[in-house]
């Protein structure tokens, strides 16, 4: 199957597919060494979500998005290739919360000044967002030179032709 020059590649979904690794690249750390100095996350994502899974009183109360902190008060963090699993208290009330990485729309760790923000994705990129563990060598450098920068992933998407011009 050829494609068409124009959809050759698709740095768009590559660039998405990078950055949510990122995401469960962090996660996963926490998984191995805890979470350390003053670090914490904010995820925002999407409750309606294929696969998200969170007590029914929460989707009601968070109809579309709903951002959780992860710091001092989480327990049981799970991560693998599609999705992160994680115990979280709402008044008093231990809840496990399952999130698929292609449902989140923001990812910060105010701590250090550094967010990702995501655009939705369509299921037929859902389908892309799989990881290798191989596929998650972020280097340290890498995400020192990140400080302080919010990546909006609009400046890689595709443009109209007249843009091109």
């Amino acid at each position: 199957m050829t494609r068409d020059h124009e959809e050759a590649f698709r740095y768009d979904k590559m660039v998405e597919k990078a950055l949510r690794g990122v995401v469960k690249q962090a996660l996963q750390e926490v998984v191995d060494e805890g979470i350390t100095e003053d670090h914490h996350f904010y995820i925002t994502f999407f409750t309606d979500h294929p696969g998200v899974k969170v007590p029914s009183y929460l989707k009601e109360r968070y109809p579309g998005e709903m951002t959780i902190v992860l710091q001092h008060q989480f327990y049981d963090l799970e991560v693998d290739d599609e999705k992160f699993t994680v115990m979280l208290s709402f008044n008093n009330v231990p809840e496990r919360l399952t999130i698929p990485l292609a449902a989140v729309t923001i990812f910060a760790d105010p701590s250090v000044n550094f967010a990702l923000q995501f655009q939705p994705l369509s299921e037929d990129d859902e389908d892309e967002i799989h990881f290798e563990a191989e596929e998650l060598d972020v280097d340290k450098n890498d995400k020192e030179k990140k400080k302080g920068e919010v990546i909006s992933l609009d400046s890689f998407r595709k443009k109209d032709k007249k843009d091109k011009d």
